[in-house]
């Protein structure tokens, strides 16, 4: 085998700790410990690819085994999590539900990576300026986790209609996940543009509400992406009925 890259993969390797950890805590019944690692190796998955790229040390092998990360802490975990926090009340079909979950995260991860090498590079990179073909793994498992932080922090939902809402909402990530569905990037914003300063009070703002309520914080950013993903797909949809079926999203 050919030599790798130590600093990028040192990132990838943090990132599938971290899942694993998730899993260890939730077994225990640590919930906002296990979310927490989840949302760590979500940080490190943002990065890795990142340091890769800088650094110029993309590689066959780095692409692979970021994808066996991403399936431990976005599928396998949050998978996990959504039985041992509240789907083991309904026995058989809350073990379904939950391998649901992990099987359409790895479907969607497969079919990226198949996409990836069946594709021109150029034309691929064409293809998803600027969205996500489904809702990405990582947002998905933020979403269970962020769910989870709120309801082990408030408690907004009793125990009997909490295992119904955390079952579909599993569910419709997992759909979601394996879907057609565009769901914005942001991978494509210049961040060297120059702009107003009061820009710069947006993530200011971010940042202070994390620091003040950050599960609440990142609940209301986690289900506003949603929300907003699924609403700017029905624009597009009906961008391309009004355009004749030509809109630029595959």
């Amino acid at each position: 085998m050919k030599k790798i890259y130590i600093l990028p993969n040192l990132v990838t390797t943090a990132n599938l700790v971290c899942g694993f950890l998730s899993m260890v805590h939730a077994y225990k019944g640590e919930f906002q410990r296990a979310s927490w690692f989840i949302i760590i190796a979500a940080i490190c998955d943002l990065l890795d690819g990142r340091i890769a790229r800088f650094a110029r040390a993309t590689s066959p092998f780095g692409v692979q085994y970021d994808s066996l990360a991403d399936l431990t802490s976005f599928g396998i975990a949050p998978a996990f999590m959504l039985f041992a926090f509240s789907l083991h009340d309904f026995p058989r079909f809350g073990v379904s539900a939950a391998a649901f979950y992990g099987v359409c995260a790895a479907l969607r991860l497969a079919r990226f990576n198949v996409s990836a090498e069946e594709t021109d590079p150029v034309k691929l990179k064409k293809l998803r300026k600027g969205y996500f073909q489904g809702l990405p793994s990582p947002a998905a498992a933020g979403l269970v986790v962020t769910t989870v932080l709120v309801q082990t922090e408030f408690d907004l939902f009793r125990v009997e209609s909490l295992k119904f809402f955390m079952t579909g909402l599993g569910i419709l990530l997992a759909a979601l996940m394996v879907s057609s569905i565009p769901f914005p990037s942001f991978k494509e914003v210049n961040w060297r543009s120059k702009g107003k300063a009061w820009v710069l009070l947006i993530p200011l703002l971010f940042i202070l509400s994390v620091i003040q309520a950050p599960e609440l914080t990142l609940f209301t950013t986690g289900y506003l992406y949603l929300v907003g993903g699924l609403l700017w797909a029905a624009y597009l949809c009906k961008l391309k009925e009004k355009n004749g079926g030509v809109n630029g999203v595959h």
